[in-house]
């Protein structure tokens, strides 16, 4: 029953009764054989084939595309490894210990050198100055009494020489007593002395008012130093302490980045360090910018490896060594240019390793980028953050 509805669907048309006769009258005695039904494609396997295809274009069209975009081999006199881009870091400190009155810069901000930063509380410092102003004012008066005194004084030695001059032709010729001599040279040593106390009493008076002067200017340095400038150029990095904080002397307020010293450590192998030399020039290409290419000079090699022990014994373990070379952005390049300076971008720098190699067209320095016009907002007014 159910052969035979089977042979109806795959017959169309013919039903099962027709066919049986015509069959066994041909075949008479035998068994009744219908022919198999063709077979169909599966339609996995045509997916299949489908993605294979696409698979095999899409391969081929990227390996023609890196083949044609590829950049070309570094000859054999550079050497290249992978970096970042930095910047030398500066921490702008306390002197001395204080509190945080005000703050002119944030985090971002970009800061000239000598531009006020951050300003401590120095009233007390302040009193202390005034106090030895009057110290000095004081000591000014007197010396000045001093110097009186010894004027004054000057004039009684000088008459009492002349009395004694005096009494020195008369006393001879009978017109003075001995005694009377006697008397105006005692009177003269007298006034003599009077007059080296005064003497010392300038010159104390004089140290006096030196060393108030001293105290003055050594508080007026305090001071001074209690107003945070920026020592270099570049960008505020981070802002450690806030305005009303405590700091202790040497306390950390601000740190900073030195735009004028921006360079890329990348490390080489031994057979390629030991050729890079001090002064040999460089080149950095970033990853964000690939169409510049930055000159730069090797500034440092390392001389113990970084990667490896001290002492190595066999060959593959010294061929293993890695050292570190730090190039340098050629600092007149980046004059002017400090406000555009970002750290932290990976790249890739290449070292000559040979004094007679040339750089291939790739890797010719380009122009350096025009100095964009500097907005106010990059050097704001010393306005402060004040505590409320």
């Amino acid at each position: 029953m159910q052969e035979d509805a089977r042979l109806n669907s795959e017959l169309p048309g013919r039903s099962l009764d027709r066919i049986a006769p015509e069959i066994a009258e041909e075949q008479e005695g035998l068994p009744v054989v219908f022919p198999p039904p063709p077979e169909r494609p599966k339609p996995r396997r045509r997916l299949r084939l489908l993605l294979a295809l696409i698979v095999l274009i899409a391969a081929g069209t990227g390996a023609g595309w890196w083949w044609t975009h590829r950049p070309p081999p570094l000859p054999p006199w550079i050497a290249s490894s992978n970096g970042r881009l930095e910047a030398d870091e500066v921490d702008i400190d306390t002197k001395y210990a204080g509190r945080i009155l005000k703050l002119y810069v944030d985090e971002g901000d970009f800061v000239k050198q000598g531009q006020v930063v951050a300003v401590m509380d120095t009233r007390d410092l302040e009193q202390q100055k005034l106090q030895y102003e009057h110290v000095m004012r004081q000591a000014q008066r007197t010396l000045d009494q001093a110097k009186a005194n010894y004027a004054s004084q000057e004039a009684v030695v000088k008459f009492a020489q002349q009395e004694v001059a005096r009494s020195s032709y008369l006393v001879p010729r009978g017109f003075a007593t001995q005694e009377q001599l006697d008397q105006q040279r005692q009177t003269l040593a007298s006034a003599i002395a009077t007059l080296n106390a005064d003497a010392a009493a300038i010159q104390a008076a004089e140290h006096a008012v030196a060393a108030a002067a001293h105290q003055v200017e050594y508080y007026k340095v305090v001071i001074a130093d209690n107003t945070l400038v920026a020592p270099k150029d570049g960008p505020i990095e981070y802002r450690v302490a806030n305005v009303g904080e405590v700091l202790p002397a040497g306390g950390k307020v601000f740190t900073m980045l030195d735009a004028s010293y921006v360079y890329m450590d990348i490390y080489l192998p031994t057979k390629e360090a030991g050729r890079v030399r001090l002064g040999s020039e460089a080149r950095i290409v970033l990853d964000a910018y690939p169409e510049h290419v930055i000159p730069a000079r090797v500034v440092f090699v390392a001389s113990l490896a970084q990667f490896t022990p001290k002492t190595v014994e066999t060959k593959e373990e010294r061929e293993k060594l890695m050292f570190r070379i730090r190039v340098r952005v050629d600092p007149a390049r980046l004059k002017g240019r400090e406000a555009i300076v970002r750290t932290g971008l990976p790249g890739v720098g290449y070292v000559l390793t040979s004094p007679t190699g040339t750089w291939p067209p790739s890797l010719q320095p380009s122009p350096p980028p025009e100095i964009p016009p500097t907005p106010a907002s990059i050097f704001p007014a010393s306005k402060g953050l004040e505590r409320p």
